[in-house]
């Protein structure tokens, strides 16, 4: 079963992670940590007129975490800000209550449903998400 959750496309996505690294002036950042294993993301938004301009991620995760932070990376910058909190709001669905995966634009994240029958890997795969609506929530 845990070759469900670290299939080829996860293993491709946890090895290239687009936008590594810290903005030189960003709009806002937080951390997400993970109390079960150690974890973090860190991440820093430009944001104008309610959309995503610029991101950048620093992710010290496993594969798990690295994977969701990759197409995090990929999908972020042009996305609304309300659009990314309904995001996080799928995802914790998705993964804890069985909801739906994300469609349209966003099904890419749909990779990470078997991710649901392992609620030990669940922190890792949202830190990106929660530290996403965390910054969000610094620009209110």
């Amino acid at each position: 079963m845990l070759d469900d959750i670290y299939n080829k496309r996860i293993l491709e996505l946890a090895a290239d992670i687009p936008r590594l690294g810290r903005l030189a002036s960003p709009d806002a950042t937080a951390k997400a940590s993970s109390k079960i294993c150690g974890s973090t993301v860190t991440v820093d938004l430009i944001v104008k007129d309610g959309v995503v301009a610029d991101f950048a991620h620093e992710v010290k995760a496993c594969a798990l975490g690295q994977a969701s932070s990759s197409l995090m990376a990929r999908h972020i910058v042009g996305m609304h800000c309300d659009d990314l909190r309904i995001l996080r709001t799928t995802m914790h669905q998705m993964l804890k209550d069985d909801g739906p995966a994300p469609t349209g634009e966003l099904q890419d994240f749909e990779v990470l449903t078997p991710i649901r029958a392992f609620p030990a890997r669940h922190a890792s795969v949202l830190l990106t998400f929660d530290a996403v609506v965390e910054a969000l929530d610094k620009l209110s």
